[in-house]
């Protein structure tokens, strides 16, 4: 007979497995769109909510386990048990939209891209709490899954600065934030490493993009005000 000790190791081992069981049913074939796979879709979409269901309908069969479709509902599932259900409103300048986005397995997070009239953004919905964040560019997870990165440039209705969020269990806030002095019209950051950031932009008149790194250690990144 199995001593209590050996017992409540082997039940966390087979808890253990479970878990890493039905995430692999999830992100198996779980991948980020490319900028090109994007950018291709987009281009026949005829505004950002059909942009937004143009890569739902590519991703959906890539996680089919972890959302639906209904008409204007959208249902993903929570862990262990239940759903979140996001409905679509339609109004005469254009209504609310969510699309299914991406899926961060590492973290077991939902990315979701939301419009809002011709404005849009991103939604993280966390599955083991349900809670959720929103974002105002597509976030691009540190190799060691404890921050999330998001640059978001543009002429008109941008935070147009580069942003981290921490990642814990319960929550995702916002860390540091950083603004460049010169004026970007666009940008796209991805990891070195845990702590560099590698960010492409452009500037207004440039030919061709410039490039910059950033570590966490620079001393010139700004706290938001204290909660």
């Amino acid at each position: 007979m199995a001593s209590p000790r050996h017992a409540r190791f082997a039940a966390r081992s087979a808890s253990a497995v479970a878990i890493i069981a039905a995430v692999l049913a999830i992100s198996a074939e779980a991948e980020p769109l490319s900028v090109e796979e994007v950018t291709k879709l987009c281009s026949q979409a005829d505004g950002p909510a059909h942009c937004g269901r143009m890569v739902e309908e590519v991703q959906l069969p890539r996680l089919p386990s972890l959302a639906v479709r209904d008409k204007l509902d959208l249902r993903v599932s929570l862990y262990p048990s239940g759903t979140t259900t996001f409905t679509d409103t339609e109004t005469l300048h254009g209504g609310r939209s969510y699309s299914l986005w991406d899926f961060m397995s590492e973290i077991n997070t939902v990315v979701l891209y939301v419009t809002d009239g011709d404005d849009a953004s991103f939604l993280l919905l966390q599955r083991t709490t349900g809670r959720k964040i929103e974002l105002p560019a597509d976030p691009k997870l540190s190799p060691d899954r404890q921050r999330l990165v998001t640059v978001d440039f543009c002429e008109d209705r941008c935070t147009n600065e580069v942003a981290l969020w921490r990642v814990t269990r319960d929550s995702v806030r916002k860390e540091l934030s950083w603004r460049p002095a010169a004026t970007w019209t666009d940008a796209s950051a991805t990891w070195k490493d845990a702590q560099t950031i590698a960010i492409e932009y452009s500037v207004a008149g440039a030919t061709t993009p410039s490039r910059l790194t950033r570590r966490l250690a620079d001393t010139d990144w700004v706290r938001p005000p204290a909660q």
